[in-house]
């Protein structure tokens, strides 16, 4: 099981999403940052990860960093690549038991999870994909959003894309940060290249911005544009 922790939670840094452990450690979309103590997720069993390696949770970190640290020359792993609903049903032949008894499970060998968890991934994909593609075909990209964000908080544009810790710069350039990411589908890698910032930077950006959207119930309605 810990190997295949390591490969997953390394994926970001074998895509150059983030260039080393320390922006890793930052990445939203690993469980690398809820295992570093960098952020927390709801669904993810931390404690059961950190307790194989050591029986206090700073040294269990410590461990546990080292032990990613070592996976890193590794690169592509493919043992520990595919098979996600046959890895969640024990193997195939549970599975062939299954289909005998015309029991068919939703499985994709990108998923590791029980099927409502691999059904639950694969639609919500589909829905970020769908929206993807409506923004792109109505010509809406990361400029798009500033403009709707400015227009949003009475700011001037400007004000996104250059450096600041004013509370409302950074109240827009977070908001931007999140909505480019979760709406448009924008990288971070690219986010931090357009805005001058490291992508860790974005990724705390990012999370700021969900924070805020959920605090003042605000959205981004591209119908506005």
């Amino acid at each position: 099981m810990l190997e295949l922790v390591r490969y997953i939670h390394l994926n970001p840094l074998r895509a150059k999403l983030v260039n080393d452990l320390r922006e890793l450690a930052s990445y939203s979309y690993s469980g690398h940052r809820a295992l570093m103590g960098k952020g927390k997720c709801p669904w993810q069993n931390t404690a059961h990860v950190l307790k194989l390696f050591g029986s206090t949770v700073k040294h269990a970190r410590q461990k546990y960093r080292a032990f990613v640290a070592r996976g890193i020359s590794a690169g592509q792993r493919p043992d520990l690549i595919g098979g996600g609903l046959v890895r969640s049903m024990g193997g195939w032949e549970t599975v062939k038991a299954l289909r005998q008894a015309n029991v068919y499970m939703k499985g994709d060998e990108r998923i590791l999870g029980d099927s409502d968890f691999v059904a639950h991934v694969l639609d919500t994909a589909q829905e970020a994909y769908h929206r993807k593609k409506v923004l792109q075909a109505k010509c809406i990209d990361t400029y798009a959003v500033a403009r709707y964000i400015a227009n949003l908080l009475s700011i001037d544009e400007k004000r996104i894309w250059a450096p600041g810790k004013n509370r409302l710069t950074v109240k827009a350039r977070s908001l931007f940060c999140c909505w480019s990411v979760d709406q448009l589908g924008e990288s971070m890698s690219s986010l931090a290249r357009q805005l001058g910032l490291s992508v860790t930077s974005v990724s705390q950006s990012v999370e700021r911005g969900r924070r805020i959207a959920a605090e003042e119930n605000l959205s981004f309605d591209h119908s506005k544009l």
